[in-house]
């Protein structure tokens, strides 16, 4: 029996026969075209939206361009919205808050998974704890904390920490990293304890190198999350000089043009996308690498 087989309850033999193969086939079809609309569909939309007027917009959204191809909406979006500063801002928190992610998620996992002190157990049930702490509980007390920041007395208000700080402290970046670093190898660590390595240097010199695939996948969580993120940037990055797209775009809805909205919030949809393409098969790659179980 192949590969295929043992994964499903149809046999080659049955997979010859034209009763199954034909309603199989179209059943694959259908899956795969409603796949396609459900995931694809609304950027397409927002596509063609994006170089359309705003009579087209309002009077038939899914019909085609009645007053033709608009393609300068973005460069509109791109000059006149100031599109290009956002987004260098949005860039800004996404690298910030991933380096902040990545520290914590990476040395926490080292300390609970690898160095495992005699409180790593109740370290390990307090990140899991967390996970079933609602965000909109802890974001007035976090929001606080950002007015007043506890022993340094700072406000961290329009500030690009505000956002990078809290975005460390996330449970379900840690656990994915910690269960990745109980598959590696024991017998590598005990070799480097014996060569006389401590362990910042196996950290530096033994796990980071075979935590690549992990830290693409988790690189690429964290990126999304932080690129979508509205609320938490809502509160505590306003101001003009380090406001992200998404808060940019919430404010701009009102005064701007909807044909050239549109092609803003294409733009802003559009190089993550456009990112991940670019990327997908060291992301593919390193997430199926991360998934197996070493040995």
């Amino acid at each position: 029996m192949s590969d295929n087989e043992s994964r499903t309850g149809i046999s080659g033999l049955e997979r010859r026969s034209l009763r199954v193969r034909f309603p199989l086939g179209v059943l694959s079809v259908v899956a795969m075209i409603a796949l396609v609309l459900a995931g694809a569909g609304p950027v397409f939309i927002l596509a063609k939206w994006a170089v359309s007027t705003t009579q087209d917009i309002i009077a038939d959204p899914f019909g085609w361009w009645t007053h033709g191809i608009q393609w300068h909406n973005v460069s509109n979006a791109w000059s006149a919205v100031g599109i290009g500063r956002y987004l260098v801002h949005t860039l800004w928190v996404v690298l910030g808050s991933v380096g902040a992610g990545l520290f914590v998620s990476l040395t926490g996992a080292y300390t609970i998974a690898i160095l495992r002190p005699r409180y790593a157990k109740v370290l390990n049930a307090a990140v899991l704890a967390t996970l079933f702490v609602p965000g909109v509980i802890s974001l007035i007390p976090l929001y606080l904390t950002i007015l007043d920041v506890p022993l340094v007395g700072a406000n961290l208000l329009n500030n690009y920490l505000a956002a990078w700080l809290p975005f460390g402290a996330h449970a379900f970046y840690m656990l994915i990293v910690i269960r990745f670093f109980q598959t590696l190898p024991a017998e590598v660590f005990e070799a480097a304890k014996v060569d006389g390595a401590g362990p910042v240097r196996t950290f530096v010199s033994i796990v980071l190198p075979m935590s690549r695939p992990v830290i693409a996948v988790v690189s690429l969580f964290m990126v999304v999350a932080s690129w979508k993120d509205f609320l938490w940037p809502l509160l505590v990055l306003q101001a003009e000089p380090v406001r992200p797209l998404s808060v940019a775009l919430a404010q701009l809805a009102d005064k701007t043009e909807a044909s050239v909205l549109m092609a803003s919030m294409f733009i802003a949809v559009i190089v993550p996308v456009a990112l991940f393409l670019v990327f997908q098969r060291h992301f593919l790659r390193s997430a199926g690498q991360a998934g197996a179980i070493k040995g």
